[in-house]
Order: C-alpha cells, then sequence, then structure tokens
C-alpha cells in the first residue's frame, strides 16, 4: 500500500552480503533448514531437527544449554566455527534476494534484504500485535552474542501496479537460474535468486519508497532489532534488520490463528468456571468438522473450541454485561470484537483468572499438536478461528495492536537459506 508524503522516508531496503550455506559442506539444504524458532515448540520438533544434519541452522537459533548466556555463547561459537570450516560463507557481492515457496498451487515470492529501522518511528511498519518482554530479551541476547540476523521477520505490503519496479524485477529475475533450490520434508520448494544488478536495486528502491509495510510475522524480532539499535551509536549495521517483503496483492498470505495451550487448568473446570457467562455445548468431530463448527460460530460473533478431554465444547454467546466490564473501552469497536480480544481479557484474566506467562500458557500454531500436549499434560486446549488480513491491516494503520500471538501468517520463510552479518 501506498502512503501519502511518504515517498522519501518510506521502506528502505539495501542489498547486503549474504550469509549462506556451501551445499559442499553439508548433506543438504533441505536438510540444515528449519522454521522460525518461535514454531519449533516441541522438544521432538527440536531433536528432530538436530539430528537431520549436524549444521542444522537450529543450533543457532535455539541453541541447548543449561542458561541463556551458556546457550547465547554456544551459538556464537558454533556461528564463528561454521564460518571458519567453510560451512557457511559469505556472498561476494552486497545484494537483495528474491525468495520463492511453492507447493502444489500455492506460490509466494518477494524480497529478502536489510530493511532501515529509522521507519519505526515514521508509521511506516506497521506492527499489529503485542510482543512479551522476556521473548526480546531471549532474542536480543542471541542476536547481540552472534552479532547477526539469523533469520528474516516477514513483512507484506500491498502493491497498485502488476507492472510496478520491484514487481517487475522479481519477475525478471525469477527467469533466471537460481543460487539455491531445495525441497523441505513439508513439500515447498524454496528457491533463491541475488539481485546485484545497480539499475534493478534502484528500481525496488524506488517503488518501495512511498510504501507501508505490516509485520505478519517476527514481532519479536523486530522489537529485537529497535532494542539493539538503541545500544548503538547511529550509523551501524545495527540501523538495519533482516527482512522478507512480500506483495500480497500479488501473493497473498495465509492467515491461520495461533492457539492457546492452558497448561494448569482441566477441561471440566474451566467449562464450570463459565456457568452461565458463555454458552457451551458439545460438537461433533473428528477435528476438522469441529473447526466447521467453530467457524460457522465466529461469523456470528465471538467463539472458541476448548479441547483436551477427548471431546469438542464450542463456547460462544458471551454475556455482553460480562464482555462491557472486562473489555477495554478506549480501543475500536474492531478491536473490542476479536476473539483474541475477549479470550484474553474475558477468560483468561476475569473468568479463568490465568496469568499470561510461560508456566500457565503455551502458543501453540499447530492445532493437532495443540490438542495433543492438552491431552497428555491434563491442561485445555483453547483454539481460535484466524482473523482476516483485513481487519489486521486496518487496526494496524490505526496504531491499535492486537493480543500477542494473534495471527499466523504463512507460508513462512525457511530459516537458513540466508543470513545477515553485522560484524
Amino acid at each position: 500500500m501506498t502512503t501519502p508524503g511518504t515517498a522519501e522516508h518510506g521502506l528502505r531496503l539495501i542489498p547486503f552480503h549474504g550469509l549462506r550455506y556451501v551445499p559442499e559442506r553439508v548433506g543438504s539444504l533441505a536438510a540444515v533448514t528449519s522454521p522460525p524458532y518461535d514454531v519449533v515448540v516441541r522438544p521432538d520438533g527440536l531433536n528432530h531437527l538436530e539430528s537431520a544434519d549436524p549444521h542444522n541452522i537450529v543450533r543457532l537459533i535455539l541453541p541447548q544449554a543449561d542458561t541463556p548466556d551458556a546457550r547465547n555463547e554456544q551459538a556464537a561459537r558454533t556461528l564463528h566455527d561454521w564460518l571458519a570450516e567453510g560451512v557457511l560463507s559469505a556472498d561476494p557481492e552486497p545484494a537483495l534476494y528474491v525468495y520463492e515457496q511453492r507447493k502444489g498451487d500455492l506460490l509466494q515470492r518477494g524480497v529478502i534484504g536489510a530493511l532501515a529501522l529509522s521507519t519505526a518511528d515514521a508509521g511506516i511498519v506497521l506492527p499489529h500485535e503485542d510482543v512479551m518482554p522476556h521473548v526480546v530479551t531471549d532474542r536480543a541476547g542471541l542476536m547481540r552474542a552472534t552479532s547477526a540476523n539469523l533469520e528474516p521477520l516477514l513483512l507484506t505490503y500491498r502493491g497498485d501496479d502488476p507492472g510496478s519496479g520491484a514487481a517487475r524485477v522479481v519477475e525478471t529475475t525469477v527467469a533466471g537460474t537460481p543460487l539455491l533450490s531445495t525441497t523441505t520434508e513439508d513439500g515447498f520448494c524454496h528457491r533463491l535468486w541475488s539481485i546485484t544488478d545497480p539499475a534493478a536495486l534502484a528500481a525496488v528502491t524506488a517503488d518501495l519508497g512511498g510504501r507501508q509495510a505490516l509485520i505478519a510475522d517476527g514481532h519479536h524480532r523486530w522489537a529485537t532489532y529497535l532494542r539493539l539499535q538503541e545500544e548503538h551509536q547511529s550509523p551501524t549495521d545495527w540501523d538495519f534488520g533482516l527482512v522478507l517483503l512480500v506483495d500480497t496483492a500479488r501473493y497473498p498470505l495465509q492467515v491461520r490463528a495461533i492457539h492457546r495451550m492452558l497448561r494448569r487448568l482441566p477441561v471440566a473446570d474451566a467449562l464450570a468456571a463459565l456457568d452461565d457467562r458463555f454458552r457451551t455445548r458439545v460438537v461433533d468431530g473428528p477435528l476438522p468438522a469441529a473447526l466447521d463448527a467453530l467457524a460457522a460460530a465466529t461469523a456470528k460473533g465471538n467463539a472458541f473450541l476448548l479441547a483436551g478431554d477427548g471431546r469438542f465444547h464450542l463456547v460462544t454467546d458471551p454475556d455482553p454485561e460480562l464482555i462491557d466490564r472486562t473489555v477495554r473501552h478506549d480501543r475500536p469497536e474492531a478491536w473490542r470484537r476479536l476473539d483474541a480480544t475477549v479470550l484474553h481479557a474475558t477468560l483468561l484474566d476475569a473468568v479463568w483468572q490465568v496469568p499470561d506467562t510461560p508456566e500457565h500458557i503455551t502458543y501453540i500454531h499447530d492445532t493437532e499438536a495443540t490438542i495433543a500436549m492438552a491431552e497428555r499434560t491434563g491442561g485445555t486446549a483453547v483454539l481460535l478461528h484466524p482473523v482476516r488480513e483485513e481487519v489486521v491491516r486496518d487496526l494496524a494503520r490505526q496504531g491499535v495492536t492486537m493480543p500477542r500471538k494473534s495471527t499466523s501468517f504463512g507460508p513462512k520463510p525457511a530459516t537458513g537459506l540466508v543470513l545477515r552479518s553485522l560484524d
């Protein structure tokens, strides 16, 4: 989307010397990639990635040690060793990178570069979710120790002309030979090209200069970029952060919900606490049928699906007086009606009194994994229906952030295809 008056202060994406795996030094490029750090939520997933290849990127983004300092030192040591051994190598020319993901009919293309963080105060990059301070502290420690952006965050914008500079450069670039091509075990084919031609780089710069972008995925990394920038006196390389920028007018993203697993609240207790404040009823499975029931109910108002006791419980029709008493009034009505808003303000805070801490709530992207964890631990899985992208974008334009972990945009970029060193 283009914003009047921001042509000189819009998105500024600059080339960088990408750090990439040397194919001859690893088993396969697919074996060294990983989902973003916050998607790898289960120990079995982490162990699987670590065993896929001794150089899997998860050893950098989620190092395993007893303390945060030890984890960060381990990641820094691992990165140094891989560079010294030639496992990772910097591209000789600074470049922007065209990144493509394809699976069946799904196709996504975007541009990876180093984004000027000065846009943060100009309303150019729009967050739409709150962040958890302890996660920002964790990511900052890791980036500080490694002096690197290990994975790009995902930004979206709305291009208004299919023949515009950035769009034209992307489509021209993908007609050439890619730097790499690999298919990961989830069935996605990933390809990467570099843009080094000065005219092509200038066309991208000119096109993005008057645009806003929405943070689709990576709010904690964005907050981390800004924190680390404050720690270093400008100008430094910390004034920029690694991003993937996607034109969703050409390549729409999928929007999914992020679910909650309440570790210390059994389903029976959750239902009992609802009493006459919400309507609850058991709906038939299997899971796809229950999610269809959730989608139908969400079209009429706030709705949630509880699981963990072998059944699916649809929660709808909150007491209007309860909503009025528990949901703040100094926000737009669209924000007050969000399922995530009602979940946190009304259910978690007022009714269930569950603290929003890692000991009590686990945020999980995968629906089946959320239910499985609830059944295994005796907790409650709270499943949500996705928010429409238009709602997210409209609220972000108004400067209103949604409750943390409200959305999951995808497909997410694979981690490990290109890194950015700040040394």
